[in-house]
């Protein structure tokens, strides 16, 4: 079996690409395709410095979030991720501005380090530097998790045996 991995955060139709597979977050998995769960659910935390929460202080609801400077990320399409931001139930989609926008969500948390402003990345790319306190969380009860990535395949076409077996072989390593 020989794989061919290509990277990119374009939302590619992997079909039209010739692909046999693709990996994407659950909630952006074509509706006609199938979709196996690889990953746990995926938390999001809005951050920024405790610098710059002493300049600007502290947002309290995410319609705050537009008077701040926030960090925001660009997909390879070139569009601009809008926050959704959901707390029992309420959601809210945020369009925040900031003098900042980035396409590498480890250099959004490096930003928001340096002070610029309040980035919005999975929670995972922030956590040493939240316990080190170079970072603080803000909207913490806002901050949804969302299910997480997804192997995705057309279930109109064959089913090879070397994506079956990469789909036995991801399917095995899940916890638990």
């Amino acid at each position: 079996m020989h794989l061919d991995i290509v990277s990119d955060g374009r939302l590619s139709d992997i079909t039209a690409g010739g692909f046999d597979a693709g990996i994407r977050l659950a909630e952006a998995v074509p509706q006609d395709m199938v979709a196996i769960p690889v990953s746990k659910e995926v938390r999001f935390a809005a951050i920024a410095s405790p610098e710059y929460f002493e300049r600007r202080g502290y947002p309290q609801v995410p319609q705050d979030l537009y008077h701040h400077d926030c960090i925001r990320f660009r997909f390879e399409s070139g569009a601009i991720y809008r926050w959704e931001l959901e707390c029992e139930g309420v959601v809210e989609r945020i369009n925040p501005s900031g003098p900042l926008t980035l396409t590498d969500q480890p250099l959004m948390v490096e930003a928001a380090i340096d002070g610029i402003g309040i980035a919005f990345v999975p929670d995972h790319l922030s956590t040493a530097a939240l316990k080190d306190g170079r970072l603080q969380r803000v909207l913490e009860e806002w901050c949804p998790s969302f299910p997480g990535l997804c192997l995705y395949y057309s279930g109109h076409r064959h089913l090879s045996s070397g994506l079956r077996a990469l789909i036995n072989m991801m399917m095995e390593a899940l916890p638990g």
